[in-house]
């Protein structure tokens, strides 16, 4: 007889999810539950009698206690933050004061939470302006994450975390006796050193938004960021977060340098960083590149497949690695 989960992972039908959950929430009568986006985990948009909302449906594999740090940030994080400029997504809890549901899925255990609707739209950070705001706000949650106060355990974005075990999951996948596999461990050891030793110069720790790339996980309105995609914050390196900002997506190469300095510059204004750190900020462009791998590689099996993730995929991440001087 076969016992494991049938699926690897699901879509969980809209009905099921109001049948579910309707019951539990204090936010009108539910109209309407549509599935709003695919990406880590998925997304759907609620309409009730008194607006709209957003439920997160966690991916199989995320665990009660992570949801439950990601929440208590928030919540310290909405208490702390008296900005005109910069806010975070505000969680809904049930009726019963609890901030979550455990849901059965094909898959196994998944986790619902329910958000408030976030007016704005997402700001490409195109112009020097934008970049410049984006960069006070940044600062901002910095600022206000020194003052969260967390009992929960919750791994370090450390060099375990962006290096170790990316490389051990990339290696699993390629196999030892890929022509990629001396020159990517390599690159992974000398990348870990150089991180330990800026690390050695003092560099900022503190509580990090683990994903603040500055395409979609903050949505505008006038002169306010409300930031989400909470899931990957935990303590680390503040440089990480920004080298995630610097090597965003959707920039163009002849304006690159003024944008990030007007990041740089609006963060400047508000929270000092220190040159260590600014120079620190490339290091940790290469260690994200080197996890975003390992992410490819951990969703090949029940989400992407495995098609487009061959010699190619392998020779691309092999070429840009191979362009990056450690210094």
């Amino acid at each position: 007889m076969y016992t494991q989960p049938l699926a690897l992972r699901s879509v969980l039908d809209p009905k099921y999810l109001t049948h579910c959950l309707s019951s539990h929430y204090d936010i009108g009568a539910w109209r309407e539950v549509l599935f709003w986006l695919r990406g880590l985990n998925d997304t759907y948009r609620v309409r009730t009698s008194k607006g709209y909302y957003i439920l997160r449906i966690y991916r199989h594999g995320i665990h009660e206690s992570d949801v439950s740090y990601e929440l208590a940030l928030l919540k310290q994080l909405q208490a702390i933050l008296r900005s005109e400029r910069t806010n975070v997504a505000e969680p809904i809890d049930k009726i019963d004061r609890s901030g979550y549901t455990v849901l059965d899925a094909p898959e196994g255990k998944r986790i619902a939470v329910m958000f408030r609707f976030i007016d704005g739209t997402e700001n490409g950070l195109v112009d020097e302006k934008a970049c410049h705001a984006f960069g006070q706000s940044a600062a901002e949650l910095h600022a206000a994450m020194d003052q969260v106060m967390l009992n929960q355990r919750r791994n370090d974005l450390d060099t375990r975390f962006l290096i170790d075990q990316p490389l051990e999951r990339i290696m699993n996948y390629i196999g030892e006796k890929s022509e990629a596999a001396p020159f990517l461990q390599q690159f992974a050891h000398q990348l870990k050193e150089r991180i330990i030793d800026a690390s050695h110069q003092g560099l900022d720790w503190g509580i990090c938004h683990g994903d603040m790339h500055g395409n979609n996980n903050a949505f505008q309105e006038g002169a306010l960021f409300t930031h989400y995609d909470f899931e990957w914050a935990a303590k680390g390196w503040r440089a990480y977060d920004l080298a995630q900002v610097k090597a965003r997506k959707r920039q163009t190469a002849d304006n690159k340098e003024v944008l990030w300095q007007a990041i740089l510059s609006g963060y400047r204004s508000v929270r000092d960083l220190s040159a260590q750190d600014e120079s620190a900020i490339d290091l940790f462009i290469a260690a994200r590149r080197l996890w975003v791998m390992s992410l490819d590689v951990a969703f090949i099996p029940n989400d992407m497949g495995a098609l487009d993730y061959a010699e190619d995929w392998l020779s691309g991440f092999m070429d840009e690695f191979r362009n990056i001087i450690l210094v």
